[in-house]
């Protein structure tokens, strides 16, 4: 089995963690922006009146509205990524990673725009009479690459539960069970029957309930970001100064944050902007293909606002949370994680520089330092050899071991710089936190105090239950597409079982699996908007000539 995660991480570092990959994205972005001259700045104002309703037409074809189609895809968008992603991103490649982030959603505005653009126009109805649409659709109708929409289809399966299900409930029911004490698999099985009433009921009850979770739990996280940002108002001018000061010189190292390079911070920013987001992805165009809608441009402008809101709004709330309460760059008492964990051969020192750039590089893979194999010393659970630890990519303090709730005395064997614990065995101490724990502390440096952790665990749930949601309506497309309807229902009972599974199992390995179908989904979207690039612009011309002839007095 660890053979088969080492062959996952290999493949995902020539995939989609490789700087390729984000070029590429950003490069698709940028030619459609500058093809179609600056659409997500045009068409702005244009988009916010569709999605209302202002242009609606009675005999428009269709299963949802567009403002039902934006929540729709929003839901499957903001997520874990808001809240976790962001937290992971500064991480890992420090504030400036953020800005990297903004550039992939102001860029991925456009490249939303053209591949819900197309995926509509070239939309079917299926065999019950309902919508069927995403990018296999144009790969089969328009550009005749039918084992191109096979391998998208197939991607967009396996996604489903590698991005939607197993690691948004895992995400869900940890949180609950260290906010609250709820047993993970409680929470599995009580979400669970929720989610089996909402996706039984198909595309109009997946729409009944995300335009209305959507909203809600965007005000409660707005409210509680901005108790954060405005409890620590003195810190906002110098947070922004963080993300944009470093954008092309690598983060320095500050705090317990040993800096990164700007080959890495970009990389993250854009592989984070990306799993936030999903521009170019492919999987936004199958809930916005079910739009009631005359015009594909329409719905297209509509699915411009996703990274607006998703990224530019929400995911700067959280950055600005976790850099103006300065927790992101501190060391927390946690217990730590074996991913995170590496034990070093040597002592290094925090306040000694060149040992704090040996060991940025060593983090970063450009050089590489001795690490630990041999037995480990303890006495009432403390180290008495002399060496140091690496836990979330800082140097850990005040580590101890503990089996069960006892302080650990004996010995303990290390091999390659891991740990080899028997069962009940741990490490705890003050070391850099990421991912959710570190958006739920952010939260609590307001007015709000402990309380604010809850507005996380909450927005949380509500942001990755409706993920889940919204990803097995893409799942359940790309079935449709494959098999027919008749594989449908065995893709929700095996979509619901996943899921309950998952609320009590490590799901590191779908991770990494999703980590690689994501790059299967976004690399032939690409590609296929890319050649359809004339048609696109044919298409947004026509439709604006027949809008303004509609619409006279829109030409002001």
């Amino acid at each position: 089995m660890q053979n088969f995660a080492d062959f996952l991480d290999m493949l995902d570092g020539l995939l989609g963690s490789s700087v390729w990959f984000a070029y590429f994205l950003l490069g698709v972005g940028l030619f459609f922006t500058l093809y179609l001259k600056f659409p997500q700045v045009r068409y702005f104002k244009y988009a916010l009146r569709i999605v209302t309703g202002k242009y609606d037409k009675a005999d428009d074809k269709g299963d949802t509205s567009h403002f039902q189609a934006l929540t729709t895809a929003l839901s499957g968008t903001v997520g874990t990524g808001n809240i976790a992603g962001v937290a992971l991103a500064i991480h890992q490649g420090g504030p400036a990673a953020l800005f990297w982030m903004l550039v992939t959603a102001m860029l991925g505005m456009t490249t939303k725009f053209v591949e819900v653009t197309l995926s509509h126009k070239y939309r079917e109805t299926d065999s019950e009479g309902k919508i069927a649409g995403g990018p296999m659709y144009y790969m089969k109708n328009k550009l005749n690459m039918k084992w191109l929409a096979v391998i998208f289809a197939i991607a967009t399966v396996v996604s489903s539960f590698g991005t939607g299900n197993a690691p948004q409930i895992n995400s869900i029911s940890s949180s609950l069970n260290a906010t609250f004490g709820v047993q993970q698999w409680i929470v599995g099985a009580v979400l669970s029957v929720l989610l089996a009433m909402v996706i039984i009921g198909g595309i109009s009850r997946i729409a009944k309930v995300t335009e209305k979770l959507v909203p809600t739990m965007a005000l409660i996280y707005f409210i509680g970001a901005l108790a954060v940002i405005f409890s620590n108002a003195e810190n906002i001018w110098p947070s922004f100064q963080a993300i944009f000061g470093q954008i092309f010189s690598g983060s320095a190292a500050v705090g317990g944050f040993l800096g990164a390079s700007f080959a890495f911070l970009f990389n993250r920013g854009v592989n984070r902007g990306l799993f936030s987001n999903e521009a170019g992805q492919g999987s936004a165009p199958i809930a916005h293909a079910a739009a009631r809608a005359h015009e594909p441009v329409s719905e297209g402008l509509v699915a411009l606002l996703e990274p607006f809101i998703d990224t530019i709004i929400i995911c700067t709330l959280t950055g600005l949370v976790l850099l103006s309460s300065g927790v992101w760059n501190q060391k927390h008492q946690n217990k730590f994680e074996m991913a995170d964990l590496q034990i070093m051969s040597e002592v290094y020192y925090q306040q000694d520089e060149s040992d704090v750039i040996e060991l940025r590089d060593h983090i970063l893979a450009k050089n590489t330092l001795p690490v630990f194999t041999g037995t480990l010393n303890i006495e009432n659970g403390e180290i008495q050899n002399e060496l140091s630890i690496i836990h979330a990519r800082s140097l850990a303090e005040n580590v101890q071991v503990f089996k069960g709730e006892e302080l650990f005395n004996g010995e303990l064997q290390v091999i390659k710089g891991l740990p080899d614990f028997e069962e009940g065995m741990y490490m705890t101490g003050k070391s850099l936190i990421h991912s959710a724990p570190l958006t739920s502390i952010a939260f609590t440096k307001s007015f709000l105090g402990d309380r604010g952790k809850f507005i996380v665990s909450i927005g949380l749930l509500l942001f990755a239950f409706s993920t889940v949601i919204s990803w097995s309506y893409y799942g359940d497309r790309a079935v449709t597409y494959l098999v027919g309807n008749k594989g449908v229902v065995y893709y929700r009972i095996v979509y619901i079982i996943v899921f309950f599974l998952a609320s009590f199992t490590d799901t590191t390995l779908v991770w990494k699996i999703s980590y690689i179908t994501i790059v299967l989904m976004t690399l032939p979207n690409l590609v296929g908007i890319l050649l359809l690039r004339k048609d696109m612009k044919s298409t947004v011309k026509t439709f604006w000539t027949d809008f303004f002839k509609e619409h006279p007095e829109e030409k002001k």
